[in-house]
């Protein structure tokens, strides 16, 4: 499961962008009860969604026309500008160059082989996200890729990620956790692209997870509160019950309601 130890390899942040932050600030607000504030001049206008005064995720404006709206999930990284060397050498690129974030770390974003867009987080004063692991937190993290096995390659190559199969009715679920942790520290899931008609259709892309206390009734929220449901809640033993969605802006997200330990 997810850790605020934020081991070399696993997520420690994840933030969003959309053309209109107030439109999505309601729609988060009412879902999760995250309060949305706003960055100055000197992180570019940069913002953080908070739970009281614990940051559960960040959130940037950005014009339609530069990105569409999305959530991407940073890892950290020991070394940033080894990790984009690592990531160049494995076929991936760099989105944007290497930058340092006041005194706050150094960060890439970058994309795998597959084009799917991530980011490395080197920690500086800040290590990651204060809320995991509880309702308004991020809980789990799959990857939906066109080549399983090249994506693993991929990251373990480039983050040190390890991989174990878990078998379920109809066939294996591929998990991931740090190269420097144990299997409890399995953070997320790689999924084939085709394995789901609604992911192949809006293609390759890394998925957050945030966990709810009631998967049916935040699903019923999403919806009063101008969301899209992309896959309604569906309950797997041993795992809980989730949802796929997608906010306002069409930034795509799914809630989790874990099983009782």
């Amino acid at each position: 499961m997810l850790s605020t130890r934020f081991v070399a390899g696993a997520p420690v942040w994840t933030d969003m962008c959309a053309p209109d932050l107030d439109q999505v600030a309601d729609f988060y607000r009412g879902l999760f009860g995250w309060e949305l504030r706003r960055g100055g001049e000197e992180v570019g206008g940069y913002g953080q969604f908070g739970l009281g005064d614990r940051t559960a995720a960040g959130a940037m404006a950005v014009p339609a026309d530069m990105s569409p709206p999305a959530w991407t999930l940073y890892f950290h990284a020991q070394d940033v500008d080894a990790t984009v060397k690592a990531v160049e050498q494995a076929g991936g690129g760099a989105v944007f160059d290497t930058t340092d974030v006041l005194d706050l770390g150094r960060m890439a974003v970058l994309t795998d082989s597959a084009g799917v867009q991530f980011a490395a987080w080197q920690q500086g004063r800040l290590k990651g996200v204060d809320v995991l692991n509880e309702p308004g937190g991020l809980v789990w993290t799959e990857l939906y890729t066109p080549d399983v096995a090249a994506a693993t390659r991929f990251y373990g190559s480039v983050l040190g990620w390890r991989t174990v199969e878990q078998s379920f009715p109809g066939g294996t679920y591929t998990m991931v956790y740090p190269g420097s942790g144990a299997e409890e520290d399995m953070f997320g899931g790689v999924v084939p692209l085709d394995s789901d008609p609604t992911e192949a259709e809006a293609g390759a892309y890394w998925l957050p997870y945030f966990q709810v206390t009631d998967c049916d009734a935040a699903v019923a929220t999403a919806r009063r509160l101008g969301g899209t449901v992309r896959m309604e809640p569906v309950s797997m033993e041993g795992v809980g019950r989730f949802a796929k969605l997608a906010d306002p802006a069409g930034a795509r997200f799914a809630v989790l309601q874990p099983s009782p330990a």
